[in-house]
Protein backbone atom coordinates (compact mmCIF):
# COMPACT_ATOMS: atom_id res chain seq x y z
CA UNK A 1 0.00 0.00 0.00
CA UNK A 2 0.88 3.27 -1.21
CA UNK A 3 1.76 5.85 1.78
CA UNK A 4 -1.05 8.38 1.96
CA UNK A 5 1.33 11.22 3.29
CA UNK A 6 3.35 11.25 0.11
CA UNK A 7 1.52 10.02 -2.31
CA UNK A 8 -0.16 12.53 -4.92
CA UNK A 9 -1.98 12.43 -7.48
CA UNK A 10 -1.73 13.34 -11.30
CA UNK A 11 -4.32 13.93 -13.99
CA UNK A 12 -2.60 13.15 -17.05
CA UNK A 13 -5.69 13.23 -20.00
CA UNK A 14 -8.67 14.68 -20.65
CA UNK A 15 -11.60 14.73 -22.64
CA UNK A 16 -14.96 16.78 -22.67
CA UNK A 17 -18.00 16.93 -24.85
CA UNK A 18 -20.33 20.21 -23.92
CA UNK A 19 -22.20 22.16 -25.46
CA UNK A 20 -20.71 24.26 -28.38
CA UNK A 21 -17.01 22.44 -27.50
CA UNK A 22 -16.75 18.80 -29.15
CA UNK A 23 -13.33 18.72 -27.22
CA UNK A 24 -11.18 20.44 -25.41
CA UNK A 25 -9.32 22.74 -27.59
CA UNK A 26 -12.89 24.38 -28.68
CA UNK A 27 -13.96 24.23 -25.00
CA UNK A 28 -10.84 26.54 -23.96
CA UNK A 29 -11.53 28.86 -26.96
CA UNK A 30 -15.76 28.80 -25.71
CA UNK A 31 -14.61 29.80 -21.71
CA UNK A 32 -11.90 31.95 -22.57
CA UNK A 33 -14.30 33.86 -24.88
CA UNK A 34 -16.77 34.07 -22.47
CA UNK A 35 -19.89 32.51 -24.98
CA UNK A 36 -22.93 31.30 -23.79
CA UNK A 37 -23.44 27.95 -25.47
CA UNK A 38 -27.30 28.05 -24.56
CA UNK A 39 -29.57 27.16 -27.12
CA UNK A 40 -33.32 25.94 -28.20
CA UNK A 41 -34.24 22.63 -27.59
CA UNK A 42 -32.99 20.54 -30.63
CA UNK A 43 -36.11 19.10 -33.02
CA UNK A 44 -37.22 16.14 -31.97
CA UNK A 45 -35.60 16.04 -28.96
CA UNK A 46 -38.59 16.54 -26.44
CA UNK A 47 -41.62 13.68 -27.32
CA UNK A 48 -43.89 16.75 -27.52
CA UNK A 49 -43.69 19.71 -29.42
CA UNK A 50 -42.33 22.55 -26.60
CA UNK A 51 -44.88 25.28 -27.84
CA UNK A 52 -47.42 23.23 -26.27
CA UNK A 53 -45.74 23.22 -23.23
CA UNK A 54 -44.58 26.75 -22.59
CA UNK A 55 -45.76 28.54 -19.78
CA UNK A 56 -46.63 32.25 -21.35
CA UNK A 57 -47.35 33.79 -17.84
CA UNK A 58 -44.99 31.96 -15.79
CA UNK A 59 -47.46 30.64 -13.31
CA UNK A 60 -45.67 27.53 -12.73
CA UNK A 61 -48.23 25.56 -14.06
CA UNK A 62 -48.09 21.22 -13.95
CA UNK A 63 -46.39 19.86 -17.13
CA UNK A 64 -44.92 23.32 -18.31
CA UNK A 65 -41.80 24.81 -18.42
CA UNK A 66 -41.25 28.91 -19.18
CA UNK A 67 -39.13 28.26 -22.01
CA UNK A 68 -37.10 25.27 -24.07
CA UNK A 69 -33.69 26.28 -24.21
CA UNK A 70 -31.10 24.85 -22.49
CA UNK A 71 -27.11 23.27 -23.47
CA UNK A 72 -27.58 20.51 -25.52
CA UNK A 73 -24.67 18.49 -27.35
CA UNK A 74 -24.83 16.49 -30.30
CA UNK A 75 -25.38 12.86 -30.58
CA UNK A 76 -23.02 11.10 -32.58
CA UNK A 77 -22.82 7.33 -33.72
CA UNK A 78 -20.26 5.50 -31.68
CA UNK A 79 -16.81 5.53 -32.80
CA UNK A 80 -15.49 1.82 -33.10
CA UNK A 81 -11.63 2.54 -33.14
CA UNK A 82 -9.51 0.63 -29.91
CA UNK A 83 -12.80 -0.40 -28.39
CA UNK A 84 -12.78 -4.16 -27.03
CA UNK A 85 -16.23 -4.97 -28.09
CA UNK A 86 -17.03 -7.61 -30.69
CA UNK A 87 -18.84 -6.42 -33.96
CA UNK A 88 -22.44 -7.99 -31.90
CA UNK A 89 -22.16 -5.36 -28.75
CA UNK A 90 -21.13 -2.42 -30.67
CA UNK A 91 -24.61 -3.03 -32.78
CA UNK A 92 -26.50 -3.44 -29.87
CA UNK A 93 -24.56 -0.06 -28.00
CA UNK A 94 -25.63 1.81 -30.79
CA UNK A 95 -28.92 0.83 -30.07
CA UNK A 96 -28.85 2.11 -26.67
CA UNK A 97 -29.34 5.08 -25.32
CA UNK A 98 -27.12 8.42 -25.95
CA UNK A 99 -25.40 8.23 -22.60
CA UNK A 100 -23.74 5.16 -23.59
CA UNK A 101 -22.29 5.84 -26.47
CA UNK A 102 -21.03 9.15 -24.64
CA UNK A 103 -19.41 7.99 -22.21
CA UNK A 104 -17.77 5.58 -24.29
CA UNK A 105 -16.39 8.37 -26.85
CA UNK A 106 -15.16 10.25 -24.52
CA UNK A 107 -13.63 7.75 -22.17
CA UNK A 108 -11.57 6.78 -25.21
CA UNK A 109 -11.12 9.86 -26.14
CA UNK A 110 -9.39 10.61 -22.59
CA UNK A 111 -7.01 7.85 -22.47
CA UNK A 112 -5.96 8.62 -25.87
CA UNK A 113 -4.67 11.84 -24.60
CA UNK A 114 -2.47 10.75 -22.72
CA UNK A 115 0.80 11.13 -24.17
CA UNK A 116 3.05 9.07 -22.01
CA UNK A 117 3.82 5.08 -22.15
CA UNK A 118 0.72 3.40 -23.00
CA UNK A 119 -1.91 2.86 -20.40
CA UNK A 120 -1.97 -0.80 -18.82
CA UNK A 121 -5.81 -1.38 -19.11
CA UNK A 122 -5.98 -4.12 -16.92
CA UNK A 123 -4.64 -2.23 -14.09
CA UNK A 124 -6.90 1.00 -14.81
CA UNK A 125 -10.52 1.26 -12.83
CA UNK A 126 -13.37 3.25 -13.89
CA UNK A 127 -15.57 5.45 -11.57
CA UNK A 128 -17.82 8.07 -13.21
CA UNK A 129 -20.16 10.41 -11.64
CA UNK A 130 -23.74 9.71 -13.68
CA UNK A 131 -27.55 11.37 -12.48
CA UNK A 132 -30.40 8.71 -11.51
CA UNK A 133 -32.54 10.20 -13.63
CA UNK A 134 -35.15 9.09 -16.50
CA UNK A 135 -33.03 8.83 -19.70
CA UNK A 136 -34.58 8.87 -23.26
CA UNK A 137 -34.15 5.24 -23.56
CA UNK A 138 -35.56 4.58 -19.95
CA UNK A 139 -38.65 7.09 -20.80
CA UNK A 140 -39.08 5.15 -24.37
CA UNK A 141 -38.96 1.41 -22.35
CA UNK A 142 -41.50 2.84 -19.87
CA UNK A 143 -43.56 3.89 -22.60
CA UNK A 144 -43.33 0.72 -24.45
CA UNK A 145 -44.29 -1.08 -21.74
CA UNK A 146 -46.93 1.05 -18.86
CA UNK A 147 -48.18 2.73 -21.98
CA UNK A 148 -49.51 -1.00 -23.21
CA UNK A 149 -52.84 -1.94 -22.77
CA UNK A 150 -53.60 -4.31 -20.31
CA UNK A 151 -54.93 -6.39 -23.01
CA UNK A 152 -51.40 -6.50 -24.68
CA UNK A 153 -49.10 -7.19 -21.55
CA UNK A 154 -51.51 -9.61 -20.91
CA UNK A 155 -51.24 -11.39 -24.25
CA UNK A 156 -47.46 -10.86 -24.49
CA UNK A 157 -48.18 -8.29 -27.44
CA UNK A 158 -45.17 -5.90 -26.05
CA UNK A 159 -43.53 -4.05 -28.66
CA UNK A 160 -40.38 -5.27 -29.78
CA UNK A 161 -38.78 -1.54 -28.52
CA UNK A 162 -38.78 -3.38 -25.01
CA UNK A 163 -36.32 -5.69 -25.52
CA UNK A 164 -34.03 -3.93 -27.40
CA UNK A 165 -33.89 -1.26 -25.01
CA UNK A 166 -33.73 -3.88 -21.99
CA UNK A 167 -30.00 -2.19 -20.73
CA UNK A 168 -31.64 1.24 -21.15
CA UNK A 169 -33.60 0.57 -18.13
CA UNK A 170 -30.44 0.23 -15.95
CA UNK A 171 -28.52 2.74 -17.66
CA UNK A 172 -27.26 5.40 -14.97
CA UNK A 173 -26.09 2.03 -13.09
CA UNK A 174 -24.22 0.21 -16.24
CA UNK A 175 -22.64 3.06 -17.93
CA UNK A 176 -19.32 2.77 -15.83
CA UNK A 177 -19.39 -1.17 -16.71
CA UNK A 178 -19.73 -0.36 -20.25
CA UNK A 179 -16.94 1.93 -20.51
CA UNK A 180 -14.72 -0.55 -18.93
CA UNK A 181 -15.97 -2.83 -21.37
CA UNK A 182 -15.10 -1.18 -24.29
CA UNK A 183 -11.76 0.34 -23.26
CA UNK A 184 -10.51 -3.07 -21.35
CA UNK A 185 -10.38 -1.42 -18.28
CA UNK A 186 -9.58 -4.68 -15.33
CA UNK A 187 -9.24 -3.19 -12.15
CA UNK A 188 -13.26 -2.60 -11.45
CA UNK A 189 -15.66 0.06 -12.19
CA UNK A 190 -18.81 1.59 -10.43
CA UNK A 191 -21.32 4.49 -10.94
CA UNK A 192 -21.63 6.86 -8.74
CA UNK A 193 -24.84 9.62 -8.19
CA UNK A 194 -24.09 12.08 -5.33
CA UNK A 195 -26.22 14.92 -6.80
CA UNK A 196 -24.17 18.11 -8.52
CA UNK A 197 -21.42 16.91 -6.33
CA UNK A 198 -21.00 13.70 -8.10
CA UNK A 199 -17.80 14.40 -10.46
CA UNK A 200 -15.65 15.62 -7.59
CA UNK A 201 -16.49 12.27 -5.26
CA UNK A 202 -15.45 10.16 -8.42
CA UNK A 203 -12.46 12.07 -8.46
CA UNK A 204 -11.74 11.73 -4.29
CA UNK A 205 -12.45 8.12 -4.91
CA UNK A 206 -10.27 7.69 -8.06
CA UNK A 207 -7.23 9.04 -5.82
CA UNK A 208 -8.20 7.03 -3.25
CA UNK A 209 -8.05 3.73 -5.32
CA UNK A 210 -4.85 5.04 -6.79
CA UNK A 211 -3.22 5.87 -3.22
CA UNK A 212 -4.53 2.11 -1.61
CA UNK A 213 -2.70 0.38 -4.71
CA UNK A 214 -6.07 -0.82 -5.99
CA UNK A 215 -5.01 0.77 -9.89
CA UNK A 216 -2.70 1.99 -11.05
CA UNK A 217 -4.73 4.12 -13.47
CA UNK A 218 -7.93 5.75 -13.07
CA UNK A 219 -10.61 7.25 -15.23
CA UNK A 220 -12.93 9.30 -13.37
CA UNK A 221 -15.60 12.49 -13.88
CA UNK A 222 -18.82 13.00 -14.74
CA UNK A 223 -21.67 12.14 -17.10
CA UNK A 224 -24.77 14.47 -17.38
CA UNK A 225 -27.41 13.09 -20.59
CA UNK A 226 -30.91 12.40 -18.89
CA UNK A 227 -34.05 12.97 -20.44
CA UNK A 228 -33.75 17.08 -20.55
CA UNK A 229 -37.81 17.28 -20.63
CA UNK A 230 -37.97 15.56 -17.71
CA UNK A 231 -35.06 17.99 -15.80
CA UNK A 232 -36.28 21.45 -17.84
CA UNK A 233 -39.99 20.38 -16.58
CA UNK A 234 -38.46 19.31 -13.35
CA UNK A 235 -36.40 22.73 -12.62
CA UNK A 236 -39.22 24.18 -13.54
CA UNK A 237 -41.27 23.06 -10.90
CA UNK A 238 -38.73 23.06 -8.13
CA UNK A 239 -38.55 26.73 -9.30
CA UNK A 240 -35.22 26.75 -10.08
CA UNK A 241 -35.15 27.12 -13.73
CA UNK A 242 -34.30 30.48 -14.92
CA UNK A 243 -37.26 32.08 -16.47
CA UNK A 244 -34.98 33.90 -19.00
CA UNK A 245 -33.57 30.84 -20.32
CA UNK A 246 -29.78 32.30 -19.42
CA UNK A 247 -27.70 32.04 -16.51
CA UNK A 248 -26.12 34.66 -14.89
CA UNK A 249 -24.01 33.56 -11.75
CA UNK A 250 -23.00 36.36 -8.89
CA UNK A 251 -24.43 38.76 -11.12
CA UNK A 252 -27.90 41.35 -10.52
CA UNK A 253 -29.81 39.44 -13.10
CA UNK A 254 -29.48 36.09 -11.53
CA UNK A 255 -33.07 34.26 -11.87
CA UNK A 256 -32.14 30.48 -11.99
CA UNK A 257 -30.34 27.79 -13.72
CA UNK A 258 -30.25 26.40 -17.08
CA UNK A 259 -29.91 22.49 -17.43
CA UNK A 260 -26.68 20.95 -19.25
CA UNK A 261 -25.89 17.94 -21.68
CA UNK A 262 -22.43 16.44 -21.57
CA UNK A 263 -19.60 14.61 -20.18
CA UNK A 264 -15.93 15.46 -18.93
CA UNK A 265 -13.47 12.46 -18.04
CA UNK A 266 -9.83 12.20 -16.39
CA UNK A 267 -7.13 10.07 -16.52
CA UNK A 268 -5.20 9.89 -12.73
CA UNK A 269 -2.09 8.38 -12.24
CA UNK A 270 0.54 8.64 -8.91
CA UNK A 271 2.48 11.51 -9.67
CA UNK A 272 5.45 9.24 -9.44
CA UNK A 273 4.16 6.61 -11.83
CA UNK A 274 3.20 9.66 -14.19
CA UNK A 275 6.76 10.93 -14.09
CA UNK A 276 7.82 7.46 -14.88
CA UNK A 277 5.74 7.14 -17.73
CA UNK A 278 6.78 10.34 -19.15
CA UNK A 279 2.77 11.65 -19.08
CA UNK A 280 1.99 15.21 -19.64
CA UNK A 281 0.74 16.38 -16.28
CA UNK A 282 -2.26 18.49 -16.42
CA UNK A 283 -2.54 19.19 -12.53
CA UNK A 284 -2.46 17.63 -9.19
CA UNK A 285 -4.58 17.28 -6.89
CA UNK A 286 -3.34 18.54 -3.69
CA UNK A 287 -6.02 17.80 -1.78
CA UNK A 288 -10.17 17.11 -1.27
CA UNK A 289 -13.24 17.63 1.41
CA UNK A 290 -16.00 15.79 1.26
CA UNK A 291 -19.20 16.55 3.89
CA UNK A 292 -22.75 16.48 3.92
CA UNK A 293 -25.31 19.03 5.63
CA UNK A 294 -26.08 17.99 9.47
CA UNK A 295 -30.40 18.92 8.12
CA UNK A 296 -29.62 17.72 4.31
CA UNK A 297 -32.48 20.00 3.06
CA UNK A 298 -33.51 19.41 -0.71
CA UNK A 299 -33.14 23.11 -2.11
CA UNK A 300 -31.91 25.48 0.78
CA UNK A 301 -27.69 24.80 1.26
CA UNK A 302 -26.50 25.09 4.67
CA UNK A 303 -22.71 27.31 4.69
CA UNK A 304 -21.82 25.07 7.69
CA UNK A 305 -21.92 21.80 5.79
CA UNK A 306 -20.02 23.52 3.06
CA UNK A 307 -17.17 25.22 5.70
CA UNK A 308 -16.69 21.00 6.53
CA UNK A 309 -15.52 20.37 3.31
CA UNK A 310 -13.82 23.64 2.30
CA UNK A 311 -11.49 23.00 6.06
CA UNK A 312 -11.23 19.31 4.66
CA UNK A 313 -9.48 20.05 2.23
CA UNK A 314 -7.27 22.51 2.93
CA UNK A 315 -6.03 20.65 5.85
CA UNK A 316 -5.77 17.91 3.96
CA UNK A 317 -3.31 19.56 1.29
CA UNK A 318 -1.70 21.63 4.05
CA UNK A 319 -2.31 25.20 2.60
CA UNK A 320 -4.48 28.31 3.44
CA UNK A 321 -7.41 30.01 1.77
CA UNK A 322 -5.78 32.65 0.67
CA UNK A 323 -2.86 30.49 -1.36
CA UNK A 324 -5.71 29.96 -4.22
CA UNK A 325 -5.51 32.52 -6.96
CA UNK A 326 -8.99 31.05 -8.23
CA UNK A 327 -11.98 29.60 -7.62
CA UNK A 328 -14.31 27.70 -9.83
CA UNK A 329 -17.64 28.22 -7.83
CA UNK A 330 -20.89 25.58 -7.79
CA UNK A 331 -22.62 29.27 -8.58
CA UNK A 332 -25.58 27.88 -10.44
CA UNK A 333 -27.26 31.45 -10.97
CA UNK A 334 -29.98 30.95 -8.06
CA UNK A 335 -29.70 34.15 -5.68
CA UNK A 336 -29.85 31.71 -2.63
CA UNK A 337 -27.18 29.29 -3.97
CA UNK A 338 -24.81 31.79 -4.60
CA UNK A 339 -25.35 33.90 -1.76
CA UNK A 340 -24.95 31.09 0.81
CA UNK A 341 -21.64 29.83 -1.14
CA UNK A 342 -19.77 33.27 -1.21
CA UNK A 343 -21.17 34.03 2.57
CA UNK A 344 -18.82 30.09 3.02
CA UNK A 345 -15.79 31.53 1.25
CA UNK A 346 -16.24 34.78 3.26
CA UNK A 347 -16.76 33.14 6.55
CA UNK A 348 -13.23 30.43 5.48
CA UNK A 349 -11.28 33.86 4.22
CA UNK A 350 -12.17 35.92 7.20
CA UNK A 351 -10.42 32.89 9.59
CA UNK A 352 -7.32 33.68 8.14
CA UNK A 353 -5.37 37.07 8.25
CA UNK A 354 -2.78 37.68 4.88
CA UNK A 355 -5.83 38.06 2.47
CA UNK A 356 -4.91 38.33 -1.05
CA UNK A 357 -7.42 39.03 -3.89
CA UNK A 358 -9.06 35.74 -5.48
CA UNK A 359 -11.47 35.49 -8.80
CA UNK A 360 -14.08 33.65 -8.73
CA UNK A 361 -16.02 31.78 -11.47
CA UNK A 362 -18.52 29.56 -12.41
CA UNK A 363 -18.56 27.67 -15.98
CA UNK A 364 -22.35 27.60 -15.47
CA UNK A 365 -22.58 30.29 -17.58
CA UNK A 366 -21.08 29.09 -20.68
CA UNK A 367 -22.35 25.41 -20.76
CA UNK A 368 -25.07 24.95 -18.34
CA UNK A 369 -25.45 22.96 -14.53
CA UNK A 370 -24.43 19.88 -16.09
CA UNK A 371 -25.32 18.15 -12.55
CA UNK A 372 -23.32 15.17 -11.85
CA UNK A 373 -20.95 16.41 -14.85
CA UNK A 374 -20.88 20.38 -12.91
CA UNK A 375 -17.70 19.25 -11.40
CA UNK A 376 -16.07 17.70 -14.59
CA UNK A 377 -16.98 21.29 -16.12
CA UNK A 378 -15.22 22.82 -13.77
CA UNK A 379 -12.26 20.69 -13.50
CA UNK A 380 -11.56 21.09 -16.77
CA UNK A 381 -11.84 24.71 -16.93
CA UNK A 382 -9.27 24.87 -14.81
CA UNK A 383 -6.51 22.04 -15.80
CA UNK A 384 -6.95 24.27 -19.24
CA UNK A 385 -6.63 27.54 -17.39
CA UNK A 386 -3.45 25.70 -16.12
CA UNK A 387 -2.16 24.88 -19.66
CA UNK A 388 -2.79 28.36 -21.00
CA UNK A 389 -1.35 30.26 -17.75
CA UNK A 390 -4.63 32.57 -18.11
CA UNK A 391 -7.44 33.03 -16.42
CA UNK A 392 -11.11 32.43 -18.08
CA UNK A 393 -13.76 35.03 -17.11
CA UNK A 394 -17.32 34.30 -16.06
CA UNK A 395 -19.79 34.63 -19.36
CA UNK A 396 -23.26 36.64 -18.65
CA UNK A 397 -21.56 38.95 -16.04
CA UNK A 398 -21.73 42.50 -15.67
CA UNK A 399 -22.22 43.58 -12.06
CA UNK A 400 -22.79 41.96 -8.65
CA UNK A 401 -26.00 41.36 -7.07
CA UNK A 402 -26.15 43.73 -4.15
CA UNK A 403 -26.61 40.50 -1.97
CA UNK A 404 -23.16 39.36 -2.83
CA UNK A 405 -21.49 42.43 -1.42
CA UNK A 406 -18.47 41.59 -3.21
CA UNK A 407 -17.07 44.98 -3.34
CA UNK A 408 -16.30 44.30 0.35
CA UNK A 409 -14.14 41.15 0.39
CA UNK A 410 -11.27 40.28 -1.56
CA UNK A 411 -13.05 38.37 -4.55
CA UNK A 412 -13.34 39.60 -7.87
CA UNK A 413 -15.18 38.24 -11.26
CA UNK A 414 -13.74 38.34 -14.46
CA UNK A 415 -15.45 40.18 -17.55
CA UNK A 416 -12.66 39.18 -19.91
CA UNK A 417 -9.53 37.01 -19.76
CA UNK A 418 -6.65 37.44 -17.78
CA UNK A 419 -3.19 36.42 -17.83
CA UNK A 420 -2.28 33.68 -14.68
CA UNK A 421 0.88 34.98 -13.48
CA UNK A 422 2.85 33.05 -11.39
CA UNK A 423 3.15 34.69 -7.25
CA UNK A 424 6.50 33.57 -7.52
CA UNK A 425 9.41 31.30 -9.61
CA UNK A 426 8.43 28.38 -7.32
CA UNK A 427 5.20 28.83 -6.56
CA UNK A 428 2.96 27.00 -8.79
CA UNK A 429 -0.46 28.43 -9.63
CA UNK A 430 -3.20 27.09 -7.43
CA UNK A 431 -7.06 26.67 -7.71
CA UNK A 432 -10.01 25.40 -5.60
CA UNK A 433 -13.14 23.70 -7.14
CA UNK A 434 -16.36 23.39 -5.30
CA UNK A 435 -19.54 21.05 -5.85
CA UNK A 436 -22.66 21.30 -3.66
CA UNK A 437 -25.74 18.54 -4.56
CA UNK A 438 -29.33 18.07 -3.92
CA UNK A 439 -29.19 17.55 0.26
CA UNK A 440 -26.39 19.03 0.93
CA UNK A 441 -23.65 16.24 -0.43
CA UNK A 442 -20.54 18.89 -0.37
CA UNK A 443 -16.96 18.62 -2.31
CA UNK A 444 -14.16 20.91 -2.47
CA UNK A 445 -11.00 20.03 -4.47
CA UNK A 446 -7.49 21.84 -4.52
CA UNK A 447 -5.63 21.66 -7.72
CA UNK A 448 -2.06 23.24 -7.96
CA UNK A 449 0.39 23.61 -11.16
CA UNK A 450 2.89 20.68 -11.62
CA UNK A 451 6.39 22.16 -11.41
CA UNK A 452 9.30 19.33 -12.83
CA UNK A 453 12.23 19.68 -10.45
CA UNK A 454 14.56 21.22 -12.16
CA UNK A 455 12.00 23.94 -13.26
CA UNK A 456 11.85 24.97 -9.41
CA UNK A 457 15.24 24.68 -8.30
CA UNK A 458 15.51 21.20 -7.09
CA UNK A 459 11.69 21.78 -5.48
CA UNK A 460 8.82 20.09 -6.77
CA UNK A 461 5.44 21.59 -6.81
CA UNK A 462 4.18 19.40 -4.04
CA UNK A 463 3.16 20.21 -0.48
CA UNK A 464 2.98 24.01 0.71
Amino acid sequence: MTDQKKAKIAIVGMAVRFAGASDKAAFWQLIRSGTDASSRVPPGRWPVAPELLLDKDASHKVDCVPHDRGFFIDDSPLNRKNLKLTSEEICHIQKLDPLFRLAIEVGQDAVNDCTGKPLNLARTGVVVGNIVLPTEGSSKLAESILGATFRELALGQISDSAEILGDDAFAPALVAGYLAKSLGCGSGSFTIDAACASSLYSIKLAADALINGDADAMIAGGLCRPDSLYTQMGFAQLQALSPSGQCFPFDQRASGLVVGEGAGLFVLKRVDDAIRDSDRIYGVLAGCGLSNDVGGSLLAPSSEGQLRAMRSAYASAGWRPEDVDVIECHATGTPLGDRVEIESLKKLWSENTNQNTCVLGSVKANVGHLLTAAGASSLAKILLCLEHKAIAPTANFSKSSKSLHLENSPFQVLTSEQKWDQRAVSTPRRAAISGFGFGGINAHLLIEEWIPAEAAGGQTSLGS
